[in-house]
């Protein structure tokens, strides 16, 4: 069972061989009696690929993906979408124009920060920073997903997005796996502490080529970061 606004998501073992990132397309129908939600999904290294579907309907969602590749094709399932529990607001969304309010009608008041490359930072002072932000009134703060540099911020981050080598040595077809595990979990502890993460997608405070990348680099890693 998945609550209401929870996330679901779906594990296969695929193909490795290649470029995973760019041969394999993946996607899966959901339904729920007339609601019908079509989503990509994505390759998360060492032969795994993963689909993520946040459930807005109680009830019985059955599912069947799609894919160029066999072994990932007419694969079925399904799961019971159940109530949400206590602090599961839901998706926030715009109000009136000048407001937010979260799915389930709860206001939402920001008093936000920002943290630009605090997942760059080690564990240490990720982890400081998670303990701080506890204590404190915020229940926003805004973050890059690319590292960035600028006066206060000239270490090398602990990883890349991008398989590579630094500084503009970079395979724009192939992400690096590790990278983005590692800013998903920081944004699940944001989540657990009730903060909400503003992130920035791209930014020119850069030294490593990605403010640089061709139209084509840019959608793939739209639709890479968004599944």
């Amino acid at each position: 069972m998945i609550e209401r606004w929870d996330i679901y998501e779906i594990e296969l073992n695929g193909p490795s061989a290649g470029n995973p990132f760019v041969d394999v397309q993946l996607s899966t129908r959901f339904q729920l009696d007339d609601c019908v939600v079509e989503l990509q999904g994505f390759y998360d290294g060492e032969g795994l690929y993963r689909i993520r579907f946040m459930p807005d309907t109680v009830g019985q969602w059955h599912f069947v993906t799609q894919s160029n590749v066999p072994e990932l094709d007419s694969r079925t399932g399904q799961f019971e979408c159940i109530e949400p529990s206590t602090g599961n607001h839901g998706p926030m969304h715009i109000d009136d124009t000048f407001y937010f309010r979260y799915a389930d009608g709860t206001p939402y008041r920001q008093f936000g920060t920002t943290c630009y490359a605090w997942t760059h930072q080690g564990e240490e002072m990720e982890r400081k920073t998670l303990q701080t932000l506890a204590n404190s009134p915020f229940n926003k703060i805004r973050l890059c997903i690319f590292p960035k540099d600028y006066v206060y911020n000239k270490n090398e981050p602990v990883y890349y997005p991008y398989e590579g080598t630094p500084l503009k040595n970079w395979d724009f077809t192939r992400f690096n796996p590790p990278f983005w595990r590692h800013f998903e979990q920081r944004v699940l502890d944001l989540q657990k502490l009730g903060i909400e993460a503003d992130v920035i997608l791209f930014h020119t405070y850069d030294r490593w080529g990605f403010e640089y990348m061709e139209a084509e680099n840019d959608d793939h890693y739209i639709r890479y970061a968004v599944a």
